[in-house]
């Protein structure tokens, strides 16, 4: 039986392209001199497919929409990790790749705004030694991060603050730590945030930090890709819900999904509430008085 086998590389100008390869492979086939058999055109490449058809505009503006309803840039924030910047790369091949999604173009922290909420991305990622996972998000990005969280707040929005290094004091171990997570925790306690989401911590977390009146929570999920095991939860994503966000009850509703081996899926194991950090009044400020704090947890329904 004779085979052939050839690679063709392609270069395209923007992060997505659509390339009509039929004359390549005709030359390949012509090539080979095989007239009889199996034609197979394999994308070795995890980001790209390979399709057959006619090559006709209305079918890939019909792929572009579909492609923009998976992932649409004004719903999706994104934070990178340790592992998007394990060793030094050009930014068009690293961060810039999820620029659209990430927003932090103009430098971090990046904001994306929806309604009265401000999420506020932050940058822990940076290469390290083998067998580390620290993090560090530097002087500059912590001084703008303060500045922000005092506008945001200023204007009494719902200021929830990722990154995927645990900001908690003890939430993580030495070497996969927030090197200047006590600067962080200065800013939040200083400024104050109603939420902190991240990531990085093998299992599921809810912790606290200090903010300026009430405590702060910060809620980790673990890996997405994790398999449920001895050692290890599995993979578990929140559905976050606000609840009363500019009110005297502030809330989030957490409904957790976690993968399940045997249904093959996620699937909703629990709800519960978590109480947020009430924003002060200026009457209650002026008279020094405040109500005591509500509990951190209390579950959502009987």
């Amino acid at each position: 039986m004779k085979s052939y086998r050839k690679e063709l590389w392609f270069k395209t100008p923007g992060r997505r392209a659509y390339l009509n390869i039929t004359p390549q492979v005709e030359a390949c086939l012509a090539e080979s001199g095989i007239r009889e058999g199996l034609c197979l055109v394999n994308a070795m490449h995890i980001t790209a497919s390979v399709f057959v058809n006619d090559d006709e505009a209305g079918l890939h503006a019909d792929f572009e929409r579909w492609l923009e309803r998976l992932a649409p840039v004004d719903r999706i924030s994104i934070v990178p990790g340790n592992h998007d910047a394990l060793v030094p790369v050009p930014h068009g091949q690293g961060l810039g790749v999820w620029q659209r999604w990430t927003r932090g173009d103009a430098g971090w922290p990046a904001v994306h705004r929806l309604a009265d909420v401000a999420f506020m991305g932050l940058d822990s990622a940076l290469p390290t030694a083998p067998l580390l996972a620290r993090g560090r998000l530097g002087d500059e990005q912590l001084q703008r991060l303060e500045a922000l969280l005092t506008a945001e707040g200023a204007a009494n929005h719902t200021r929830i603050v990722m990154l995927h290094h645990p900001p908690a004091a003890g939430a993580i171990g030495w070497r996969k730590a927030l090197a200047d997570a006590p600067a962080l925790r200065g800013v939040l306690g200083r400024c104050g945030a109603e939420l902190v989401l991240h990531g990085h911590a093998r299992d599921a977390r809810l912790d606290s930090v200090a903010g300026p009146t009430e405590p702060i929570p910060c809620l980790c999920v673990p890996s997405s890709t994790a398999v449920p095991s001895r050692k290890d939860q599995g993979a578990r994503w929140h559905r976050l819900a606000l609840l009363d966000a500019g009110g005297d009850n502030p809330r989030v509703e957490v409904e957790v999904r976690r993968w399940s081996p045997d249904a093959g899926r996620f699937t909703a194991q629990e709800t519960f509430l978590l109480c947020l950090p009430r924003k002060p009044s200026p009457f209650g400020a002026a008279a020094g008085h405040r109500s005591p704090p509500l509990p951190t947890l209390a579950p959502a329904r009987p």
